[in-house]
C-alpha cells in the first residue's frame, strides 16, 4: 500500500512537471515567433548629408518616437564623415536613402547616376551672401572685383549662377566650414545659410545691424529648394513600399518636432554629444525654427513633401546654363526624376 502511494505520487509529480516543461515550451516559441517577426522588418539605412544638427531634427524624432518602428520599418541613421559625402555612401550602396540638394540630385542624375527624388523636404532657399556694411557693399552688383568666399563642397552652383547673369565678376576664395576668414576681414562677404553660418556669425560679437545681406529666394528663378530625399532607381523599384513608409514616417517626425521644440533641441544635443560634437542649445534651436520655415510652402502652391515641377525645371536650367557641353547631354524629364512618395 505504501509502495502504491509512492508510485502514485511520483506519477503526479511527473505529470505536473511534463505540464509545465509544455507550458514553457509554447511560451518559447511564442516569444521566437515574436522575435524573428520583430528581426523580420525591412531594415533601412538613411544617410543624412552632414554631421548631426538640428537640419536633421525630424529624423531623429521619427526615431525616437518610434514612427518608423509603427511603420513596420528598422530605421539606422548614419552621418557621413568629413572625407566621405552621404553621396558616395548611396553609389557604394552603403545607404539606401540619403538627404540633399536638389541642386545636387538633378546633377547627378545629369551625369549618370541612377537617382532618384522620391520626397522634397524643404520648399525654399537657405543660400545668402553676407557682408559687412564698412565694405560698402549695398547692392549685389557692388561685389564687382570683390573677394567673395564660397563653400568648396558643392554649394557654389547657385552663386556662380545668379552672379553670372548678373555680369557680375568676383574673385572666389573657396573655404570648408568656418566662418573665421569673413570675421578676420579676410573676403570682402561670403556665402553663408540663413540657418546655419549667419547665426554664427551674429552670435560672434557683429550685430544684425553691422551687415548687409542678400538672400537668393528673392531673386526670380533663384529660390531653389533644397533638403530633398534620394536613393537609387533600383531601391525604389525593389522598395517602394518600404520607402514610402519610410517619408511618411519622416514628415510625421518634422510636424511633432514643430509641436515639441524643447524635446527635439534636446534630442539634437544628444546626437551630436554622442558624435564628440561641440554644440550650442541657442543656435540649434535657431537652426530648427528656421529649417521648419523652410519646410512650409509659404507663397508655392505645393504639398507637403512635394516637388513643384516649376522648381525642378527652374533647377534643371541653372545646371544647363553652368555645365559645359551640356547641349550634347541628356536631361531627365520630371517623371523620371521625381517619384513622388508623400501622400
Amino acid at each position: 500500500m505504501i509502495n502504491h502511494r509512492i508510485e502514485l505520487s511520483t506519477f503526479t509529480t511527473l505529470f505536473s512537471l511534463r505540464r509545465n516543461f509544455l507550458r514553457a515550451s509554447v511560451v518559447a516559441v511564442l516569444l521566437l515567433l515574436a522575435g524573428g517577426a520583430a528581426a523580420q522588418k525591412p531594415t533601412l539605412t538613411f544617410v543624412p548629408q552632414w554631421l548631426p544638427q538640428a537640419q536633421f531634427a525630424g529624423y531623429y524624432v521619427a526615431l525616437d518616437r518610434g514612427f518608423y518602428q509603427e511603420a513596420g520599418l528598422s530605421l539606422q541613421i548614419r552621418h557621413p564623415r568629413a572625407d566621405v559625402s552621404a553621396m558616395e555612401l548611396l553609389k557604394k550602396g552603403e545607404a539606401d536613402i540619403i538627404s540633399s540638394f536638389l541642386l545636387d540630385g538633378i546633377k547627378e542624375r545629369v551625369f549618370g547616376e541612377p537617382l532618384v527624388n522620391i520626397g522634397q523636404l524643404t520648399q525654399h532657399s537657405s543660400l545668402m551672401i553676407v557682408t559687412k556694411k564698412k565694405r560698402g557693399i549695398t547692392k549685389l552688383e557692388d561685389l564687382n572685383g570683390k573677394k567673395l568666399a564660397i563653400w568648396s563642397s558643392g554649394f557654389d552652383m547657385l552663386p556662380k549662377a545668379l552672379l553670372r547673369e548678373k555680369s557680375i565678376d568676383v574673385e572666389f576664395v573657396p573655404i570648408l566650414n568656418t566662418i573665421n576668414l569673413f570675421l578676420v576681414d579676410g573676403v570682402d562677404a561670403m556665402t553663408v545659410m540663413f540657418y546655419n553660418e549667419y547665426d554664427q556669425i551674429i552670435n560672434s560679437g557683429i550685430n544684425k545691424e553691422e551687415l548687409n545681406t542678400f538672400f537668393f529666394n528673392d531673386y526670380k528663378g533663384f529660390d531653389i529648394p533644397e533638403d530633398g530625399l534620394y536613393c537609387l532607381k533600383e531601391t525604389y523599384q525593389n522598395r517602394k513600399e518600404d520607402l514610402q513608409k519610410f517619408v511618411e514616417a519622416t514628415l510625421r517626425g518634422w510636424e511633432y518636432a514643430r509641436a515639441h521644440k524643447d524635446y527635439t533641441i534636446d534630442l539634437v544635443v544628444a546626437e551630436m554629444n554622442k558624435a564628440h560634437l561641440p554644440n550650442n542649445e541657442v543656435h540649434q534651436r535657431w537652426m530648427l525654427d528656421k529649417m521648419l520655415e523652410q519646410i512650409k510652402s509659404g507663397d508655392k502652391e505645393v504639398k507637403k513633401g512635394r516637388l513643384l515641377e516649376e522648381d525642378y525645371y527652374r533647377a534643371l536650367n541653372i545646371i544647363k546654363r553652368e555645365t559645359e557641353d551640356a547641349r550634347q547631354m541628356e536631361f531627365p524629364s520630371l517623371n523620371e526624376f521625381y517619384k513622388p512618395l508623400a501622400k
